[in-house]
Formats: C-alpha cells, sequence, structure tokens
C-alpha cells in the first residue's frame, strides 16, 4: 500500500469522527505498520480450507506475544486466544475467517500470490480473493490493541480465527460448524458474538451494517429421478426421468413466485444442475438436479425448503417416478442475522468510530456466511458488519467483487476496520452484556 493511500483513507475517514472517537484511532494508528505487514504476508502465502498451517501458526505464535490464553487445532487449523481484562464485565467473542480461494490472482502488487494448491484433484492457484487475510490481520491488531490495556478492561474477549469459511474440502468436515463440535465455546460462554467483512461494494472510510438479515441462508439442494427406461420410439412403455426433472424445476419456480410473501423478505429457487439421459432415442431412467435455496427468514427458509420437497414428491408421483430428495443437503449456513437491539449499539459504535455520514444501511446480501453457526453454537446475540474496500474514486460497482481475480483490496480498509471494531468492542465491554 502506498503511504499516501493510507494517508488519505485516514484523512478522509477520521476527519468526520467526533472528538471522542479519538481513544480508538491513537490506539489502532501506531498498529497499522504491523497490521499492513501481517496483511502482506498472509496475502502473498495463502492457504485453502482446512488447510491453514501456515497461517494458523502465525496467528498462534502472535496471540502468544501478546500473552493471551490460545489454543490451537480447533476444527484442524483453528486458532482461539482468549484475554483476560482486569475487571469483572462481559464476555465478547470476535471472529476473523482465515481461508484463501482456489483463484489465481490477477493483481498486479508487490505481494501478490504465486502460491498453488490442491483443489477437487487439480493444481490450481490460490488467491485471498475475498479479504480474509484482511480479517485475519485486523483482528491481530485488535488482539494487540486491547492487550495494551487489559489491567483497565472490563470482561473478556474471545479472538476466534476461523479455517474454511469457504467451505471444506469434498468429504472433510471444517468451518465454524466444526468450532461448535469441537467445543470452542465449552469453556467460554460469550455475552455476543462480532464479526466483519471487506467487501468492493463499498469506497473505502464506509461501513454498512443492517439489524436483521443481513445475508441469506444457503441450502444445497440434490434431486434424483427414478422413472423406467424404454426405447425412444415406444415411450409409453417407460417412465420419463427428464420429463419429471423437468416439470419438477418448472413447478419450483412458483415457490417464491406464489408461495412466498416477498412483501416480508425476498428469496431464491436457483437449479444450477440438470444431467439427464445417455442417448437421444432413449426414455431415460434417471435424471439429477442440484441447486441452492437462499433467505433472509428462518420461516421462509423453512417454507421454501418443504414446498420445494413436496414438489419433487409429488410431481415425481403424478408421472408413475418416484425421488430421492435431500432438500436440504448437508452443508447448509442459516440467515446470517443481526440481532436489532445489539445493532442498534454496535451502529452507535461504528458512527462513533468513522463518524455517521460514513456508517451505511447495509444491502442485503443473498451470498451466505458460515458465521451465524457461531452464534447458534454459543446461544449468543450477534452482528456482523461490512467494511468497505474499493478505493475513493472509484465506482464500487464497477470494481472487482470479491471472488474475482482481480479483487483488490485499499489498504486503507485496514485502519477503518480496525478502528471500527475496536470502538464497538470497547463499547460493547464498557457497556455490558445486551439484556435479553
Amino acid at each position: 500500500m502506498k503511504k499516501s493511500l493510507l494517508a488519505a483513507a485516514l484523512a478522509t475517514t477520521f476527519a468526520a469522527a467526533p472528538a471522542h472517537a479519538a481513544d480508538a484511532r491513537a490506539q489502532v494508528e501506531p498498529l497499522l505498520p504491523q497490521i499492513t505487514a501481517w496483511r502482506r504476508d498472509l496475502h502473498q502465502h495463502p492457504e485453502l480450507s482446512n488447510r491453514e498451517v501456515r497461517t494458523s501458526k502465525l496467528v498462534a505464535a502472535e496471540l502468544k506475544k501478546l500473552g493471551l490464553d490460545v489454543r490451537t487445532g480447533i476444527a484442524r487449523t483453528g486458532v482461539v486466544g482468549i484475554l483476560k481484562g482486569g475487571k469483572p464485565g462481559p464476555k465478547l467473542a470476535i471472529r476473523a475467517d482465515m481461508d484463501a480461494l482456489p483463484v489465481t490472482e490477477d493483481v498486479d502488487v508487490p505481494f501478490a500470490s504465486k502460491a498453488k494448491g490442491e483443489y477437487m484433484g487439480k493444481t490450481v492457484g490460490v488467491m485471498h480473493a475475498c479479504g480474509h487475510d484482511a480479517h485475519t490481520a485486523m483482528t491481530l491488531g485488535l488482539a494487540a490493541a486491547l492487550a495494551k490495556q487489559r489491567k483497565d478492561l472490563p470482561g473478556e474477549v474471545m479472538f476466534v480465527f476461523q479455517p474454511a469459511e469457504e467451505g471444506a474440502p469434498a468429504g472433510e468436515e471444517g468451518g465454524a460448524p466444526l468450532m461448535v463440535k469441537d467445543g470452542v465455546f465449552k469453556d467460554f460462554k460469550p455475552d455476543a458474538i462480532f464479526g466483519m467483512h471487506v467487501v468492493s461494494a463499498y469506497p473505502v472510510g464506509d461501513v454498512a451494517v443492517r439489524a436483521g438479515g443481513a445475508m441469506a441462508s444457503s441450502d444445497t439442494f440434490r434431486i434424483t429421478v427414478h422413472g423406467r427406461q424404454a426405447h425412444g420410439a415406444t415411450p409409453w412403455k417407460g417412465v420419463d426421468a427428464v420429463v419429471t426433472a423437468a416439470e419438477i424445476v418448472t413447478q419450483a419456480q412458483t415457490i417464491v413466485s406464489r408461495r412466498l410473501d416477498i412483501n416480508k423478505d425476498p428469496a431464491v429457487v436457483t437449479f444450477g444442475v440438470f444431467n439427464g439421459g445417455q442417448r437421444f432415442n432413449i426414455v431415460s431412467d434417471t435424471a439429477h438436479l442440484e441447486g441452492t435455496v437462499r433467505a433472509f427468514d428462518e420461516d421462509m427458509r423453512k417454507q421454501a425448503l418443504d414446498a420445494l420437497k413436496g414438489i419433487a414428491e409429488h410431481v415425481a408421483a403424478a408421472n408413475g417416478a418416484t425421488v430421492d430428495a435431500e432438500v436440504p443437503a448437508p452443508g447448509s449456513n442459516p440467515v446470517n442475522y443481526n440481532d436489532p437491539a445489539l445493532t442498534a449499539r454496535v451502529r452507535a459504535s461504528l458512527e462513533t468510530a468513522v463518524g455517521r455520514e460514513h456508517v451505511l444501511e447495509a444491502q442485503r446480501w443473498t451470498a451466505s456466511e458460515d458465521f451465524p453457526q457461531l452464534g447458534q453454537g454459543a446461544q449468543a446475540p450477534s452482528v456482523y458488519f461490512f467494511v468497505g474496500a474499493t478505493p475513493v474514486g472509484q465506482d464500487p460497482a464497477s470494481a472487482p467483487t470479491n471472488h474475482s481475480p482481480k479483487f483488490f483490496l485499499d489498504e486503507g480498509a485496514l485502519a477503518v476496520g480496525t478502528s471500527a471494531m475496536l470502538q464497538a468492542a470497547l463499547d460493547f465491554l464498557g457497556h455490558g452484556a445486551p439484556h435479553s
């Protein structure tokens, strides 16, 4: 990152912040060179999901230097550091994800990734195309800032460095569900969980948050239709699995358009795979469908999934076929739901950190996250906010998106994100846990 870019980001963002935000700014600014160095090192050495060996060693070593109580090996490569303040107070968990993507980098920076990895049996390029390197670096910086004031700090903070947010390799468990399964919260019961994500959708200097469903649930489905094979010249002697599957796809389009109350929240039903048949003149006895269901409300999510399964079974029966319906299939993520009361408190903290005019109402995002699995596992309210990563002056609408080989993070976002999360953490610890 060019020094001028960082200076410009700090000047633009912090000049608008109120005077009482100075404490958080003062704590973050001297840490920025180290946060930037961490981010560049991680960016240059990305690792795929469940393979974050080097990353986890770096994180654990840095947390130990800060005097935190460190646990490793959670969900394979996950790391947890616990900071105990010198005063009584609430318990807060803050999550950062560590894994990269099977993407070959196409960004001209000195620390661009040249790494390779194995994905689905193939050698692929590996890149932090989603910004998890920034999340890890900012959260290490946050740990450093809070560790410096541990004697006066009320409560305790758990820093959760999570592997495999992008999804574990086929046949493996991973991510937030495995961290919960491995007992990440067995001895630490947080009163709240915070998370953040850098995104190209907003410019550097802006953060965005919304109460309620911020990111959609994500459910994969797999439907296999079983019919009876026949010659294409005598289709009445068989049960056509392809035709049956086509009717299922068509009827499923009525789930959102006719069955869900879209005045409440949007939803999506998408078929991405349709495989059936072997030869042009044979009525196929099998057809296979796969897709995804997205929703921002848990009741609507269940309604959509139940409707899809019912359509598959009844259409098949009407055609004399049967189905094997995994609806949903394993690997689902719930709605990333921001607790409204806690979100109001965090929003106030963000406004303190970066200025009210830089705190936006986040648009719903139909992408999904496994972050809410942590909140469900801990039975604690959570808040997840977004940090702008596109350079000031560039139109975010035309900027390469997260997961693109051209995804570029303006490192001014490191100052903004760390300061925002630090302010949110300090305010939460100082004001106490939310009342149920």
